[in-house]
């Protein structure tokens, strides 16, 4: 059976991993990551958030190497997903044209919160 550690690892992958791929989750669903209309590159916006996802992915997989070293971009991580998926939560019900988004990024910022917080706050088993 995989230990915490590992599993830690692994989902530190995954998600650095995912988090590169914003831009062509968006070109695929567009409603459930993009909060624009019109192709990802047209929204100023839309590329920053690709742009900041994109460099904590990449830091997301230097940190799989050795989670313990990285505890606080792990725990940024944690609450950043939170707060974002919180107000993302919000502001999907104030157009019908954005509840796409409670079955796309907000679960999916919610999924990697929950999995991170649980892998880093379980005891280790020696």
């Amino acid at each position: 059976m995989l230990n915490r550690e590992t599993l830690l690892r692994i989902a530190l992958a995954l998600f650095g991993a995912i988090f590169l791929l914003v831009y062509p989750l968006a070109i695929i669903w567009p409603s459930g990551w993009a909060w624009h209309h019109g192709a990802p590159y047209e929204s100023q916006y839309f590329m920053m958030i690709v742009g900041v996802y994109a460099t904590l992915g990449v830091f997301l997989l230097l940190a799989s190497r050795n989670p313990q070293a990285n505890l606080s971009l792990i725990w940024f991580t944690i609450w950043s997903s939170v707060v974002h998926a919180g107000i993302m939560g919000f502001q999907s019900f104030s157009a019908e044209e954005h509840m796409g988004h409670m079955l796309g990024d907000v679960p999916a910022l919610g999924l990697v919160a929950v999995v991170l917080a649980l892998l880093v706050m379980s005891p280790k088993k020696t």
